[in-house]
């Protein structure tokens, strides 16, 4: 009925366990507006009928949480691990330290190896929202782990939005985000916005194109309407240039 620009800014949706009927009705209507699905924390390793699941997906990337990679680490179990991948048909690995203390050089180097065999998301920030990194610090992390050959950096927010990239109240840590963006890139960063607030937020600062993580399969469309301007949050900015709506 109405045409409208298309943008080609990621959505990374986060699954907490949902089964292969739920994500065949999810994909039929949300389909073209996911980029990339994660199944958050371990949640994989208990579903039942991953394989299943896993096969209605088949046309989406999809990547098993950081916290996983992180017990996996942590249980010296990481040859296992990328055989488990390979089994799954899993082209994707997230990489993570944000509950864990990885060694600084062994995060960089274990990107890079990782990396030989798979498309890596590296996630920076802590899960603690005690933790608190300066923008010389995050920026600094990003561009080594971009350099050691992650595809992606994931700023860290957690599902509730209370830590790495917001505070713990859940307020946006604006002047950070935008000097990691300035510095970084927007194009190399996927800024986890689990709520519609962050959503518009990054829309209106960084454009419809901005890449966006941590995304409840129920917020897909919501998302993409903010994308599109089809949402009064959005409305002026994306379609109107930032000029006010009309009124009748």
């Amino acid at each position: 009925m109405l045409d409208f620009e298309q943008h080609h800014g990621l959505t990374h949706v986060i699954d907490k366990g949902l089964g292969p009927r739920a994500w065949e009705d999810v994909l039929e209507v949300a389909g073209p507006h996911i980029s990339i699905v994660k199944l958050g924390w371990g949640t994989a390793a208990l579903t039942q009928n991953l394989d299943r699941k896993l096969a209605v997906l088949r046309e989406k990337p999809v990547v098993i949480g950081g916290t996983f990679f992180e017990v996996v680490y942590v249980k010296d179990r990481l040859a296992d691990y990328k055989r488990w991948l390979t089994s799954l048909g899993l082209t994707h690995v997230e990489i993570s330290d944000g509950t864990i203390e990885i060694p600084r050089e062994r995060k960089l180097e274990l990107i890079a190896d990782f990396g030989r065999d798979f498309t890596v998301l590296s996630e920076v920030g802590s899960k603690d929202s005690s933790v608190e990194f300066t923008a010389e610090e995050w920026i600094r992390m990003l561009r080594e782990e971009l350099s050691a050959g992650a595809w992606k950096v994931i700023t860290e927010a957690r599902e509730s939005g209370t830590a790495g990239i917001f505070d713990s109240s859940g307020g946006m840590r604006t002047e950070l985000i935008n000097e990691i963006a300035m510095d970084v890139g927007p194009a190399n960063v996927i800024f986890e916005a689990p709520t519609k607030a962050a959503q518009s937020w990054f829309v209106k600062q960084f454009g419809p194109s901005v890449n966006l993580g941590n995304i409840p399969p129920e917020e897909i469309i919501p998302l993409a309407t903010l994308r599109y301007g089809l949402r009064g949050d959005t409305l002026k900015e994306v379609l109107l240039g930032g000029e006010r709506a009309p009124t009748t």
